[in-house]
Formats: C-alpha cells, structure tokens, sequence
C-alpha cells in the first residue's frame, strides 16, 4: 500500500512528519524551556551535526544507502540539504520530548568507577563487535553505527555512569518514545522510495511485523540514546554547579576532589 504512492521530496517529508511533531512538542512544554534547557537541546543538535556529517557523507559516497529519483533537491558535499536538517531535529526533537516527561535531573556526585567502569567495557565491547561487523560486506553499514556511536556512548558512561543509571527510568522512557515513532516514519519513508540500503552492505535483516531493516531500528536507537544521555549530563553538571562550586562541577565530570576527600 505505501509502496504504491507517490514519492515526496525530502523537504515535504520533513513538513509531514518531523515538524509538526516537534511543533506540538514545543507548545507541550514551552512553558518548561528555561534558557538552559533549550541551550542543552541546541548543545546536542550542535554536536550531533558536528560528529555526524563527515560519517554521513562518507556512507552516502560509499554507496551504502541512495536516494529515490527526485526526492533531492540540492546536497552539500555528498548528502542531501534535508539530511542535514534532519540530523538538526532528531535531537530537538528526542529534546523536547525528555523535557514533556518532566522529571528534574538530581546533583548527587558520586564516584562508583565500577559503574562507570562497566559502561564503558560494555560500549567498548560493542565498537569492537562494530569493528567486526565492517570487515564483512553486508555487516558493513550495521558495524558503521556500532564504531561510531560506541565510542561517545562509553564516554558518557566513563564521564557520569552513576547518574545515568540514577536516572535509568527517565533516560529509557525518553528513548522509547521517539525511536518508536522514528521507526515507523522511517518505514514509511524507506516504502515510499525516499531512500534505500545497498543490499551490498546490510544484513537484509528486519524487525518483526514493522519490516524496517535492522540497521536502521539501531541507528534511531543508539542516536536518541545518544541525545538523551547527553542532555541528561549536561543538566546534572549544571545542577552539580549550581549545589555547589565550579569545582564541584568538575568533580561531576573528573571526580579528582572526590577521590581525595575519600581517600
């Protein structure tokens, strides 16, 4: 059925599905964007779109995904202008909706390198599996996701690992929501011909009843992840801070003071 209609243009996607989302979003919690909340958004849009165009533009020159005849109006460099944008709102997007969910972010410090430790093993575990992955042609585009969002994942981990999982049921109900959307959009936008995976270097795997490729169900998951543990540690900082001194908020991030007043 959705294969059956006409394909849209990249931008009018964005206007169909992305957009007004955020729109309503917005009108939910404008009310609870302080000046730090929407600096935090904008923060992570900044980064997401500093990390992610050269590895975007590199898969897109590589071949591994393409995009339907007449769906591009105008690229930059190798990927399309509404990538870009997309890459922009994902983060406002997940953003707005971690702040609809409403719970504050708590100013605990708290040492716990074992913790930490196996947050960052585990995310280390998985670049290496991603390492693997692009080895072998049809791993190729899964094991790209794996080594690049492993690597920043750990950091988080190694950075504030206790108050991640503090905050364990606030981060996954903030990731749940948009990656499930964003897994429908994007199967809608890969059946109307937007774009496509290279069978070249994907699995040909898919999730069960939705038909989205594998690939891209851990994209939107690992990416949102991304976005929310970020926003989440850039408010717990702030509230580190704001308890107490700059240093305090550098204990947050490199606990040296910690660990000398414990000792």
């Amino acid at each position: 059925m959705i294969d059956q209609l006409p394909v849209p243009g990249y931008a009018a996607f964005h206007l169909v599905f992305v957009l007004p989302v955020i729109v309503v979003l917005g009108v939910v919690v404008h009310r609870r964007l302080s000046s730090h909340r929407i600096a935090g958004i904008g923060l992570l849009a900044a980064l997401a779109l500093v990390y992610t165009v050269p590895w975007d533009n590199y898969l897109v020159a590589r071949g591994v995904w393409y995009y339907g005849a007449g769906t591009v109006a105008a690229r930059i460099g190798h990927a399309p202008v509404g990538e870009y944008a997309f890459i922009l709102l994902q983060p406002v997007l997940t953003g707005l909706w971690l702040h609809a969910l409403g719970p504050a972010i708590d100013d605990e410090v708290s040492i716990a390198w074992r913790r930490r430790a196996v947050g960052v093993a585990f995310w280390l575990a998985v670049t290496a599996v991603g390492g693997l992955l692009v080895t072998t042609g049809t791993g190729y585009y899964l094991g790209a996701i794996l080594v690049w969002t492993g690597p920043v994942l750990a950091l988080q981990w190694g950075v504030g690992g206790p108050a991640l999982l503090r905050h364990r049921r606030l981060v996954g109900l903030a990731v749940l929501a948009p990656t499930a959307y964003l897994w429908i959009v994007d199967r809608i936008a890969i059946g109307l011909g937007l774009w496509e995976l290279s069978p070249a270097f994907a699995t040909g795997l898919a999730v069960p009843v939705l038909g989205l490729p594998v690939e891209e169900a851990v994209f939107f998951a690992l990416t949102n992840l991304l976005v929310v543990q970020g926003i989440v540690l850039f408010h717990w900082v702030l509230e580190v801070v704001a308890a107490g001194t700059v240093a305090d908020g550098f204990d947050a991030l490199v606990p040296v003071g910690v660990i000398a007043r414990w000792r």
